[in-house]
Parts: C-alpha cells; sequence; structure tokens
C-alpha cells in the first residue's frame, strides 16, 4: 500500500509540473494564433484571455502517458480519440465552429472507444432484472460519452470552475479505487494522469485566470471523465454507474436545470443564457472567487457521498441519510431563492458593482 501511495505520488507530481510549466507556452502560442476570448456583453471578464488550456492538459497527460502508462488496445483508443477532440476544441477556440460540426467530431472520438477499444456501457442489473443492451451498447456508449464532454464543457463560466469540478472527481474516484482496491491497472493510472495535469493547469486558471480551458480543454476534460468512468463503473450493477454521476451532480444538474429553462421558454437546448448555477450565485453577491469555492464545497459534499456510498455497510446509514438530506434542503432552497428554471433578469456582480444583464454565454 505504501509503494502505491508513492507511486502516486509520484505520478500527480510528475504530471502536475509538466502541467504548469507547458502552460506558460501555451499562453504565447494562444497569442501568436489569436485563439483569444474576447469579452463582450455576455462574457464576465474584460479583457481578452488565451484560450488554449487544453493543449497543456493535454500535453501533460501524453507525457504521463509515455512515463507510466501500457500500450493497450483501450489506451490507443482513447489516445487517438482524445487527439479528436483536443483538435475539434482548438479549432473552435481559433475560430468558431457550429454546434453541428463540433457534435460530429465528439461522435467520432466515441465511436473510436466503443468500436476500436471496445470500452463499452453493456449491461446492467436493475432491480434484480438482469438487462444486456447488445447492440444498443455501442449507441447508449457513445451518447453517455458525448454527454459527459459536453457537461463539463457547459459549467466552464468561471475562473477554475471546470479545472476544479475535474480535479474533484478524480480525486473521488482514486479515493474509491483505494478503498475497493482497484489499483495499479488503466482506470487509476489514467486518472492519476489527469489529476496532475489538471491541477497544473488550475495554477494559471484559478482566479484571477491567466488562461481559460477553452473548449479544448473543457471537451477534453469532460471526454476523459466520461471514459474512467467507463473504465471504472461498467460492472452489471445500475449502481455502479450511479457513482461517478453522483460526483458530477452539480455540473449534470446546471445541465439539466439549463434545459428545462430553455425548454420552458420555447428556445434552442443550445442557446446561451447567462442564467446558470455559477451566475445564479454573482447574482446573490457573492464574490467571483468565492462563488467557486461555494460550488466546490457543494461538489465534494456530492463526492463524499459517492465515497459513502460505494463503502455501503461500513458507514452508518445516518451518516449517508444526512449527508443526502443536506444536499436535497440545499437543492431546495437554491432553486426557491433563484432563477435557476425561471427566465427573469439577475443582477450579478463585475469589478464591486452591481449591474443588471439579460444575456449571457454558456
Amino acid at each position: 500500500m505504501l509503494n502505491t501511495i508513492f507511486y502516486s505520488l509520484k505520478v500527480v507530481i510528475v504530471t502536475l509540473i509538466i502541467s504548469a510549466i507547458s502552460i506558460i507556452y501555451v499562453k504565447k502560442i494562444a497569442f501568436h494564433v489569436n485563439a483569444l476570448d474576447i469579452p463582450n456583453e455576455r462574457k464576465v471578464h474584460t479583457k481578452p484571455m488565451p484560450r488554449f488550456g487544453g493543449l497543456g492538459i493535454f500535453f501533460a497527460f501524453l507525457v504521463g502517458y509515455m512515463l507510466f502508462g501500457q500500450n493497450t488496445i483501450q489506451m490507443n483508443s482513447i489516445l487517438i480519440g482524445s487527439f479528436i477532440i483536443l483538435l475539434t476544441g482548438m479549432i473552435d477556440d481559433i475560430n468558431p465552429i457550429t454546434a453541428k460540426a463540433k457534435l460530429i467530431g465528439q461522435l467520432i472520438a466515441a465511436a473510436v472507444i466503443t468500436f476500436y477499444g471496445e470500452i463499452l456501457l453493456s449491461e446492467v442489473t436493475v432491480f434484480g432484472f438482469y438487462i444486456n443492451f447488445g447492440i444498443f451498447s455501442y449507441p447508449i456508449t457513445i451518447l453517455f460519452i458525448v454527454a459527459c464532454t459536453n457537461i463539463i464543457n457547459l459549467i466552464d463560466g468561471l475562473d477554475g470552475l471546470a479545472g476544479g469540478i475535474s480535479a474533484i472527481f478524480f480525486i473521488t474516484i482514486i479515493i474509491i479505487c483505494f478503498l475497493q482496491g482497484r489499483i495499479m491497472n488503466l482506470e487509476f493510472t489514467l486518472t492519476l494522469i489527469m489529476l496532475g495535469s489538471t491541477l497544473g493547469f488550475l495554477i494559471h486558471n484559478f482566479y484571477p485566470a491567466k488562461i481559460f480551458a477553452g473548449d479544448s480543454g473543457a471537451l477534453f476534460l469532460g471526454f476523459i471523465i466520461s471514459i474512467i468512468s467507463l473504465l471504472g463503473f461498467k460492472g452489471t450493477i445500475l449502481t455502479s454507474v450511479f457513482v461517478p454521476l453522483l460526483v458530477l451532480a452539480i455540473p449534470i444538474l446546471d445541465t439539466l436545470f439549463a434545459i428545462i429553462r430553455r425548454i420552458g421558454h420555447h428556445k434552442r437546448i443550445t442557446d446561451a443564457d447567462k442564467l446558470h448555477l455559477h451566475h445564479q450565485l454573482l447574482g446573490m453577491k457573492f464574490s467571483h472567487r468565492t462563488t467557486v469555492l461555494i460550488i466546490y464545497a457543494v461538489n465534494i459534499l456530492f463526492a463524499m457521498a459517492s465515497i459513502f456510498y460505494t463503502l455501503n455497510e461500513q458507514i452508518s446509514p445516518y451518516i449517508r441519510i444526512g449527508i443526502y438530506l443536506i444536499l436535497l434542503i440545499l437543492l431546495a432552497w437554491f432553486i426557491n431563492k433563484t432563477n435557476i428554471i425561471t427566465e427573469k433578469q439577475i443582477k450579478f456582480k463585475k469589478k464591486d458593482k452591481v449591474v443588471d444583464k439579460k444575456k449571457n454565454t454558456k
């Protein structure tokens, strides 16, 4: 166990250093190719920001794989699919492309994972009933990968938000792997590499950010999260799929609320607005940094719930029920106090001034 801990720390520290250093050069590349996020009435930031953070994360991930990974068909499929996702995001970071074009890139990457890598969600047991998806395993898995890929992208609206939520996910999965004895395998190594790569990026991305993840980073993080979920929780029990989804509860709920909100107001699901979770907290007069930390804290509660869920009988049911109740109460209070499902004008803080805004990005 001690050797595994030292190995884990080595992987995380090495990839963190590589990521942190590479981001310095990635910022220069972003300015050179004009991969910039220009502020407008829908943005929270006030000056052009480089958007190539995903390139730095991917570079650290690639070096981490060469140093610590193993050459397998599954890993090859992950490398190919990740490159397709990164390329799709980088093109969009330089010159925005249509949602359909991005979706095509995501579908191709997901197809590589399912058909070449054979990483599938193929069967589940629900309430004692066994279900084998058969040939439908492929479209179901592709749908799962594409959904996770976009969930992180949709919540990427504040400095350090997408990277922090992703890092919490990776830490949670590592803890669960240790508790269940699932170590020194592809899932475990991949998660360690991604944790270090993401933390190195967060050094430059936490408020006030010097670089954004961009679509290249947010899509790549969501893509890898979907794969780790499939690798580690592909057992036949339906609850094995529930664990990673619980860790991602914040971005999933935010996406769900956005869909309900836009459908309810006869808008396209892809239409941008400024009514996401983080905008609601800004509208409650929390600062940029405090808003991100609040979301981190709630996400950690969901992560703890997922860890306790896997421990099952080892943790008192009162503790598990208590956490679930706290989360439920927080959710109900938040919906009641904000416009996250309705679509009204909200207020948010910007440079210590409260201003009214109607529209927004993501």
